[in-house]
């Protein structure tokens, strides 16, 4: 069982969660804490997602992990140690697991699954035990309803790297079939109901009526509903929002929002170009549960000796620097990293003038009073290791945002960002645009793209300058499959009118505040690169959350369909609905989600006392990728 002295985030629960099934069951308390037992982790792949955002080896280390191993690797036997499993429960690791107690791998298992497991497949296990006379080495089985990556404390996603199961793609592809459909919508409810497990928390659902997400949602809502006629075994037995043994996360009187939106509902923002700092690593680098990768060419780069590095950087809660500028413009992100150089580069000379009035360099700094720097000397030896994890955070940092910055250098992202910004707007002019795409130095043939898919998301567009638009885009080596897929999605899709004016820019403008940053020596010469300042607005998908959290009358949302697990019968009406505008909220999108919303959202939140707001998405798709899918579906309709 799950404590209920945990702290309130979605992430802090699953943290909370891990660390009892490494504990075997434990639960550590503020008085208490539990001797590690030594033992071996075994995980499939979608288990190592979950942990890995979450827990670093050193924090596994001190859980008693000494050694983590794939379940689908060959491994030997290791007599005398306890065996923890955390998998998914499908047919390939159930046979997995059979055959390790079968082998006789490990002296005693703890079996955890990701979500519940059948009752038939619960029953293949207890079989394989039995014929294996491991039916006393098999110590547990538990389900823990955690099958979500969580990436911050607000933000999750329901499938790790390399599962493209839900996205947009395959839930939008011509020769989609019914069982495939209903396999990802039963992914996602899963994924969504163990989100409100580990929270304790029963929702109220909110949902646009005639796609995707009105299928989760009814999906969900008879998961929940069914759940609720167990009263003995309800993880929701607690009224009105929270179970005590999971924890408090929502309002004591108050149940949360879940809203669950279609990524259809805005195919702008997926491709706009951005200008804020974990936006622009996702868009610009390999970036993957919290994990960027970056590939520097190291020599001479017109010799055959020129060689790559690969760097791979974490960027984890534990990184101050990163929570504090992650959802900032990028040119105070440039500011930020050089400030802190300089901050840097002062503790270092203090050190090194103590070592000097110590004798203990080759400076000759005259009589000192050694009493009193022996003190400052101990004082600053004793903050070393502080400065040295500083310093390390420092330079990945610089290694991150130049590798940004190259970036916005060679393709002009902050004319592409400006350009979207005035077209979301409506103050941006054809010829400008036409411009910027004829640029043979401006921006990548996608760059070209994805501005103008927004462009033509975002205004009508009539045949003639739609030709002369396609034509330019040819002549930059553009793949035009994106253009038929939209221009489909627009005429069975969209709205004739009041779609085109829910995109509402907030629009920038240039200021020159980067004097500072082009001093001799400055890691960051921004010279060339516009320093935009972006006034706030709220996307599509955060103008529904107000709506609905807010209680207004929005001809938007009017028609959204409301569902109440808890009302007895499951009626789409008024009735039992909410007096009260909502403390708390999850917005969930069907199809894929992105860091610009996710950012987005928190602004909204963090300009409304006392809202609290969760971001999540079947998957956390950057421009590219996105337009990769957009590309697939154009190319199926030739």
């Amino acid at each position: 069982m799950r404590g209920s002295n945990m702290s309130s985030t979605i992430r802090d629960r699953q943290i909370a969660a891990l660390k009892c099934m490494l504990n075997l069951g434990k639960v550590a308390t503020k008085k208490s804490a539990i001797e590690p037992e030594w033992k071996v982790l075994i995980y499939d792949q979608h288990g190592q997602d979950i942990i890995s955002p979450l827990l670093s080896v050193a924090e596994l280390r001190d859980l008693g992990i000494t050694l983590y191993l794939p379940l689908e690797s060959a491994r030997d036997a290791i007599s005398d140690v306890t065996a923890v499993y955390f998998v998914v429960p499908n047919d390939e690791n159930i046979s997995r697991i059979c055959q390790d107690m079968k082998d006789k791998l490990y002296d005693n298992y703890h079996f955890n699954f990701i979500s519940a497991i059948s009752r038939t497949k619960l029953e293949d296990v207890a079989t394989a035990a039995l014929q294996s006379d491991a039916d006393t080495q098999m110590i547990k089985i538990f389900d823990q309803y955690i099958n979500f990556v969580t990436l911050e404390k607000d933000l999750f996603v329901i499938k790790g790297k390399g599962d493209r199961l839900s996205s947009y793609h395959n839930l939008n592809k011509s020769d989609l079939k019914d069982y495939e459909m209903m396999s990802i919508i039963d992914s996602m409810v899963d994924s969504l109901y163990c989100v409100f497990v580990s929270m304790g928390a029963m929702p109220i659902i909110r949902c646009p009526p005639g796609n995707a997400a009105e299928m989760v949602a009814e999906k969900l809502d008879k998961r929940f509903r069914d759940n609720l006629r167990d009263a003995r075994n309800s993880f929701f037995s607690s009224m009105p929002g929270s179970v005590g043994d999971h924890g408090q996360q929502f309002s004591t009187f108050q149940r949360p929002l879940l809203l669950i939106l279609d990524r259809n509902v805005d195919l702008a923002t997926p491709l706009h170009h951005t200008w804020t700092y974990q936006s622009l690593v996702h868009d610009v680098m390999d970036f993957n549960l919290n994990s960027v990768t970056i590939v520097e060419e190291s020599g001479a780069a017109s010799t055959s000796q020129s060689r790559k590095k690969t760097q791979v950087f974490s960027l984890g809660q534990n990184d101050k620097f990163w929570q504090q500028y992650k959802g900032n413009p990028f040119p105070e992100v440039a500011q930020a990293v050089q400030e802190e150089i300089e901050e840097y580069k002062g503790h270092e000379e203090e050190v090194q003038r103590l070592k000097s009035a110590m004798g203990l360099s080759d400076t000759d700094s005259g009589p000192v009073d050694i009493s009193d720097n022996t003190a400052k000397l101990t004082s600053a030896m004793s903050s070393l290791p502080e400065l040295l994890e500083k310093k390390r955070l420092i330079d990945m940092h610089t290694t991150i945002a130049t590798a940004v910055l190259g970036s916005i250098k060679e393709r002009k992202l902050d004319e592409y960002f400006e350009m979207e910004e005035k077209i979301m707007n409506k103050s941006a002019s054809e010829k400008a645009l036409l411009d910027l795409i004829n640029d043979p130095v401006g921006g990548t043939p996608e760059d070209k793209m994805r501005m103008f898919l927004i462009y033509f998301l975002c205004q009508a567009t009539n045949e003639t300058n739609l030709d002369q638009f396609t034509q330019a885009l040819e002549g930059a080596g553009c793949d035009m499959s994106p253009i038929k897929y939209i221009k489909r999605w627009r005429q069975y899709s969209m709205p004739s009118t009041s779609s085109q004016q829910q995109y509402r820019g907030g629009g920038t403008k240039t200021v020159n505040m980067f004097s500072h940053l082009m001093s001799t020596g400055s890691q960051f010469v921004m010279e060339g690169v516009k320093n935009l300042v972006i006034k706030k607005h709220n996307l599509p998908v955060t103008k529904i959350l107000d709506s609905l959290m807010e209680l207004k009358n929005s001809s938007e949302t009017e028609k959204y369909r409301y569902f109440d697990p808890k009302i007895l019968r499951s009626v789409d009406s008024g009735a039992g609905r909410t007096k009260l505008p909502y403390s708390d909220a999850v917005v969930f999108v069907v199809g894929g989600g992105n860091y610009i919303e996710y950012h987005n959202l928190m602004e909204y939140s963090k300009s409304k006392t006392g809202k609290r707001i969760s971001y999540g998405c079947s998957e956390l798709a950057n421009a590219s990728q996105f337009l990769r899918q957009l590309s697939l579906l154009g190319k199926e309709l030739e």
